[in-house]
Parts: structure tokens; sequence; C-alpha cells
């Protein structure tokens, strides 16, 4: 797709404007498929949203599924989109959605971690690499330590977002909104729903059409991330020149700002493990651009929850608190901000003994650690 950017149009100005259209049109096409996601659950019946239900009743499966989904989709941001549609269709509840969104944020770190096992044949290179993958890795688990306890116990992450949500959504004040983007994606939606259950049975109907959407919402997302990280990759060293004239906190603005672009933090951090790997970067660089493209990521939640309604906006703002939240305490104080960090380095540091204990890390945190749990908790 880029060489036809390229192809297209020599001027640069002209290759970004191209670009953001795209991505806008691509955008469209993913929130037809994040509401087409909610119309294909709605058709299932409450058996369904009763099956579900009962799987996220016990927090802890609620947790690893939503990390090994986004394990497996090497995306948050397909994960939460998911959840979204789930959440606004009813399917599950915004309580019992949370811990599947902070298992997503969890699982968003693998693709950096197998970035880094690229410098195996080179020890200090790839200690200095794993280190710079991993600190992701402990800023979110870290945070879900300290915060699934207390939203656990007080629900205050829920009812946060939930109220805020009230506020934006305008159910507060009596006002009925009607989002022309709602209005706009309708047509096609109705088109889909339309076809499948004229052409198949109702059994088949909703499994057809939450195959569309999942098939639309994957592929417009990884072709906005290849659309945009490729002009991003192009300037890049003028963007480390930039994080390494700012503050942390710049840093991490610029992170968020990275991610918002491309839609996806796993291609904000991975970019920046080779540079740490070779010693470009320093470890507090990396985590300030991980900690912003944590809170970047969020982006693609709030806008598939356009096409839904309050609920579906609650869970994307979930999303949103609980990086927030996890930056106040991990980020913002100096102090707080060794914690990951002296983390990473020590994993990092085992390196020194023997390699294989990178492989074995990304085995055993991301893929038997969350399909060991499930079992265990069903």
């Amino acid at each position: 797709m880029s060489d036809i950017f390229t192809r297209l149009t020599r001027n640069r100005h002209a290759e970004l404007a191209l670009r953001i259209l795209t991505v806008l049109g691509l955008l469209f096409l993913f929130l037809v498929g994040v509401k087409g996601l909610s119309e294909g659950l709605s058709m299932m019946g409450n058996g369904f949203a009763k099956t579900l239900f009962g799987l996220t009743e016990n927090p802890m499966m609620a947790l690893m599924a939503g990390m090994l989904a986004t394990v497996l989709f090497q995306s948050s941001s397909v994960t939460t989109s998911i959840i979204v549609g789930l959440v606004a269709a009813g399917t599950i509840s915004v309580g019992g959605a949370v811990p599947m969104i902070m298992g997503a944020n969890l699982g968003t770190s693998v693709t950096n971690t197998l970035v880094s096992l690229g410098f195996i044949k080179n020890r200090t290179n790839f200690q200095r690499a794993f280190a710079a993958a991993t600190v992701h890795d402990f800023f979110n688990i870290l945070t879900v330590i300290v915060l699934l306890p207390i939203e656990l116990a007080t629900g205050f992450i829920e009812k946060s977002a939930t109220a805020l949500a009230k506020v934006l959504y305008g159910t507060t004040m009596g006002l009925d909104y009607s989002s022309p983007i709602k209005t706009a994606i309708k047509p096609l939606v109705g088109f889909f729903k339309h076809f499948t259950l004229q052409h198949f049975t109702a059994d088949v109907a909703p499994y057809l059409m939450m195959a569309i959407a999942g098939f639309i919402i994957v592929t417009t997302l990884g072709l906005i991330v290849r659309t945009m990280s490729h002009y991003i990759e192009e300037n890049e060293n003028h963007l480390i020149e930039t994080i390494l004239a700012k503050n942390s906190y710049v840093t991490a603005v610029i992170g968020v700002l990275v991610t918002i672009s491309v839609q996806s933090s796993s291609i904000t951090t991975s970019l920046l493990i080779p540079l740490a790997g070779t010693g470009m970067l320093t470890l507090n660089t990396v985590y300030a651009v991980s900690v912003g493209a944590n809170i970047g990521t969020t982006v693609t939640a709030l806008i598939a929850a356009l096409t839904g309604n309050m609920a579906g906006l609650a869970i994307a703002l979930v999303h949103l608190l609980f990086n927030l939240l996890g930056t106040l305490i991990f980020f913002m104080h100096p102090f707080m901000r060794r914690f990951p960090i002296s983390c990473a380095e020590a994993l990092a540091s085992s390196i020194q003994r023997t390699k294989f204990i990178g492989i074995g890390y990304v085995g055993i945190v991301f893929f038997c650690l969350p399909i060991s749990l499930i079992f265990l908790f069903r």
C-alpha cells in the first residue's frame, strides 16, 4: 500500500493528505464493522448473552480472556473494539468487561517483546532490547495489580466511566442526540443484516454477520496501521531527534500522538526496540513513549463507541481511565517511575545467564499463563 502512495504522488504534503483521506475512509468501514458486530450479537438472542455473562462473572477469567485475545489478534485495538461491540449490544455488562479491558492492555506488549528476540544472537544488544520491551509489560502488570483489586472492591473505574459517559452522551439533561455517524453507517449495516437474513437461516445469519464484521474490523485496522506506519518510519530520524530533545512528559505526549496516528501502540513501541537494542535510545525514553502509547491506543475504542450506546461509550472510557490512572501512579512522579524500569532491568539482567529466559518469558507469560488460568477458573 505504501508503494501505491509513493507512485501516486511525490509531493510529501500531498502524500500525507492522501494517506489521511484513506484513513478516514477506512475508519468509516471500521465503524461499520463494529456496528455490524453489535447487530450480529443482538441477532443471537439471550442464550448467547447469558453464556458470555457467565464467562465474565469470574474477573480472573475475563482478565486472561482479554489478554489471550490480544495476543492472538496482535492488537489491543481489535480486542477493545470487539469488547465495545459486545457491551453496546448488551451481551456483556460494563462491569464484566472491565477486567477484559485490563487484560487487553496486558497482551498488547507481546509484539515488542517478540521484536526484541531478533537481537538474541548479541547478548548485550538483546539485554537492552529486552529491557525496552518488557518495561511496557511491567507498567501494565503493575497497573493491573494496583487497580484490579480496587476496582473489584469499589467499582471505581466502572462508576466513573459510566458517569462520564452519561455526561458525554447527553442523557443527564434529557437530551436526545442523533449521531450523524450512526446515520451514515446505518444503511450499509442494514444492507448486510437484510442480506444475511434473506439468504441464510436464522441460526446461520448471526454468525455470518459477526464473521463479516470481524473481517472488516481486523482488515481496516490492519490497513490503517500499514497506511500510517510507513510514513512514521520514513520520518523516524526526525522523530528520534525530537524525542531526545524533550523531557519525559513531552516524550509521553509524542507517544500519544504517534499512536493515535498509526492506531496501534504495538507499532509505536516496536519501532523503538531496535533503537534501544543498539543503544540509540535509553530505557527511560522508551518507557515514556510506551506510557504515551498506552493512552493513545484508547482512541480506537472511543472511535468504535461512536456507533454504539452509552454502555459502549462507558467501556471505552474505562480503557482510557485505566491507562490515565496507571500513568498517574507509575509515571508522573520520578520515584514511582523507577518501579517498572527496575523490574525490566532486573529481568533483562537474567539474560546474562541464559538467553533462553527471553523465549521462556514470552511463552509462559503470554500463552501458557492465560490458557492455564482460563481452564483453571472455568
